[in-house]
């Protein structure tokens, strides 16, 4: 058998033409080398890897015209713009896709057809429709490209059917060298995408997994909105993305970051493709800082210095992760990477599969499963996640650059620990899961244990202590995995198999410590609510409390009124929390609305300032979050609806609400500041006597409470909305 020739060819003086570059990074010459002569080509490659370019050189060397299947229009866009920058011929580089109205393909083939086109960037629903098919027959194909080819596996994180359809597309158009490309890809969806497109004997290019600087952290999810806005507003300026699952929270992160002063934009598929479009370059350009996106965002955006990615929410899957992770620091930079955890997310997850295939269902359950184990770890996290691209690392090796190794938890001698995990697994003939086995250390009679007698065998329970339960064995099977005592059969539903390395084990165990899981007990799990941020985040200051107390009956007896109407015990214990010396900061507090602010902020705001400087007081960073109101659409409608002399009835039927919480909204209002005229209703709905003694009752009352006034006036004679109608009336009178 004759070995095939491989030509060497000349690739850093067009490199250096037309990209400006003298030299290339990592793989990327053998790459180009190999497409060049003419042979399939699979490449793994992390994100700011330089992917880009292993077909973009090649395409423009190359007789004829390069073929890029890609996913997205926003990214096709992004690619087209780049290459085009480079070159002064804009016919160099082309998409088709269903943006285009019939007048720009007509251009495009033309293009095409002459040969001015090198690259031509099609979606994979072009490449399917038959018309497409024969127009890519009339010219020479230099070479296919398909990036993002993760998208071909079902194991992959971003799976579309339409990618399983380009194999016999491509055979159509005759022996046309292939070469795929993807960001991640574990053993099984490598072997899942070479299998698809017929490549198995591909040549094989896989890069390290490791961004060195990159710097992982998961925190728990508590006050997370809060924990966001102040992580922008200490890195204010430099260019982050953060990633939401819901589009009604990228909205909602995206105000409160723009309320708070920092330059940030919603990006999300419900927003039409100009304000899509606009917000991208808006990025790129550096008009806007921060980002708030779902997953459409991000894929082949080529800025180099964003400088944080922060998940909102845990990713679906650990490729997901990887991949948006990796578009931080490309530039070799700082590069940042917070996710916020809380397994009640994973659970949150797990229902919106309920209703696809059961295949499905077991696929995604794996991914998320192996995402809350990365969320829980407290061993090197970079470890954990080569680990799971199939690729060894030496976790003395991270650099203190994940939160587990700059903060390591204390081990623990684990040897007859993983002694006793290994033999379970043995003992039960390596046919379940992580859950399974845990399930018959600690001797935890399931279906699954009963149907396969697991209560007969030797380990049965004697895992169980009473300092070791379900979550230290979690912790022991997971490091016991990344360290290669066991594998995990992801393609036959997570099965643990012993390695030769644990066989080895059982027969010569020695001494290994390990550690135990991050406790996330207290994360909470995701609210649609924004809370007030400060409140309750601080113990408050009881002497600066008492002070603003006596100060309120200060006032309230000079302008005799009650001390509620002043500012109501809320906002004076939200004050002693967060010090406020500002008139904006005094706005922020609750039910301080900028009118009574005006009316009476002064003197609370010098007593405050005092307090803090006399008692050298370092006030918290949370005052200057400021909080977005989610139900201001509601506080508008109400406000003017009561300019109008609406009814409150059909105020509240209108939204749909009940009377009760309408007058609970009303409330809030003048209590903040908002000088409302309720009259028109209260004539009609409380009768003049009744008026008068409410009235009375609410001067001469110390404070605001319903029951309170109730009992004063006497339950059987008033009730209680007449009481709430005229406190309404009351605090907008003389408190606003």
């Amino acid at each position: 058998m004759i070995a095939e020739e491989v030509v060497s060819h000349n690739l850093i003086d067009p490199l250096k033409a037309f990209f400006g570059f003298s030299g290339f990074k990592g793989n990327q010459e053998a790459i180009i080398n190999n497409i060049l002569n003419k042979k399939d080509t699979f490449v793994i490659m992390p994100t700011g890897g330089g992917k880009s370019l292993c077909y973009q050189l090649p395409a423009i060397m190359s007789e004829g015209t390069a073929i890029v299947v890609s996913p997205l229009i926003a990214l096709m866009k992004n690619q087209v713009d780049a290459i085009r920058g480079f070159s002064n011929e804009s016919g160099i580089a082309h998409f088709l896709n269903s943006s285009l109205n019939k007048s720009e393909i007509a251009t495009v083939k033309k293009d095409v057809l002459s040969g001015k086109t090198k690259l031509l960037y099609v979606a994979p629903e072009t490449l399917n429709k038959e018309d497409n098919v024969d127009f890519f027959s009339e010219f020479k194909i230099s070479f296919f490209a398909i990036d993002e080819a993760h998208c071909i596996s079902e194991w992959g994180h971003d799976f579309r059917p339409e990618y399983r359809r380009l194999r016999p597309i491509i055979d159509k158009l005759g022996s046309v060298p292939v070469m795929a490309l993807t960001a991640t890809a574990t053993p099984k969806v490598q072997f899942d995408i070479q299998k698809n497109l017929g490549m198995l004997v591909a040549g094989l290019f896989k890069s390290s997994f490791n961004r060195e600087n990159l710097y992982y952290e998961v925190r728990a999810k508590q006050n997370v909105l809060k924990e966001i806005i102040k992580y922008a507003k200490q890195n204010i300026g430099k260019s982050g993305i953060i990633y939401c699952l819901s589009r009604k929270k990228v909205e909602e992160v995206a105000q409160a970051l723009i309320v708070n002063g920092i330059k940030a934009a919603p990006y999300h598929a419900g927003l039409d493709a100009k304000e899509r479009a606009k917000t991208q370059d808006g990025f790129l350009m550096e008009d806007i800082d921060v980002i708030v996106a779902t997953i459409a965002f991000g894929m082949g955006i080529d800025k180099p210095d964003v400088r944080y990615v922060i998940h909102h929410d845990i990713p679906k899957s650990l490729e997901g992760y990887y991949q948006e992770t990796g578009r931080a620091g490309r530039d070799g930079g700082e590069g940042n990477c917070l996710t916020f955890y809380s397994y009640d997310d994973i659970v949150k997850l797990e229902k919106f599969m309920k209703d696809k295939p059961v295949n499905e269902q077991e696929i995604g359950k794996q991914m998320l499963s192996e995402t809350a184990s990365f969320a829980e770890t407290s061993s090197c996290r970079r470890k954990f996640i080569l680990h799971y691209f199939g690729e060894e690392f030496d976790e003395t090796k991270c650099n203190e650059m994940c939160d587990n190794c700059r903060h390591p938890k204390q081990k623990f001698e684990a040897q007859d620990d993983l002694f006793l995990a290994i033999t379970a697994v043995k003992e039960s003939k390596e046919k379940h899961k992580v859950k399974d086995i845990i399930n018959l250390l600690v001797g935890n009679l399931t279906a699954t244990g009963k149907s396969y007698k697991h209560n007969e065998l030797d380990s049965w329970g004697k895992g169980l202590d009473s300092d070791k339960d379900d979550k230290f064995w979690n912790a022991v099977m997971r490091q016991a995995i990344v360290n290669g005592f066991f594998s995990k059969d992801i393609e036959n539903y997570g099965l643990v198999k012993i390695t030769d390395k644990g066989k080895n084990y059982l027969k010569n165990p020695f001494s290994i410590k390990f550690t135990r899981d991050n406790d996330f007990s207290n994360a909470e799990s995701d609210s649609d609510e924004i809370v007030v941020e400060g409140k309750g985040a601080n113990s408050t200051d009881d002497v600066l409390y008492a002070i603003l107390k006596d100060l309120t009956k200060k006032i309230a007896k000079q302008n005799n009124l009650p001390p509620y109407v002043i500012f109501q015990e809320t906002s004076l214990e939200e004050m002693s929390i967060n010090y406020p010396i500002t008139m904006e900061e005094l706005t922020k507090i609750t039910g301080v609305g900028s009118g009574k602010a005006v009316k009476y902020g002064k003197p609370y705001l010098e007593l405050i300032k005092k307090h803090v400087e006399d008692n050298e007081i370092e006030r918290p960073i949370d005052m200057v979050i400021k909080s977005v109101v989610n139900k201001s659409g509601l506080k508008v409608f109400i406000i003017q609806n009561i300019d109008r002399r609406v009814s409150l009835e059909d105020m509240a039927k209108n939204k749909n609400i009940k009377m009760e919480d309408l007058l609970t909204e009303i409330e809030t209002i003048v209590t903040s500041g908002t000088k409302v005229n309720i009259d028109y209703y209260i004539d009609q709905a409380v009768d003049e006597d009744k008026k008068e003694d409410i009235y009375e009752c609410l001067r001469e009352s110390e404070n605001d409470d319903v029951q309170s006034i109730l009992r004063e006036l006497g339950e059987d004679e008033f009730s209680e909305e007449e009481v709430r109608l005229m406190r309404i009336k009351f605090i907008s009178d003389f408190g606003n």
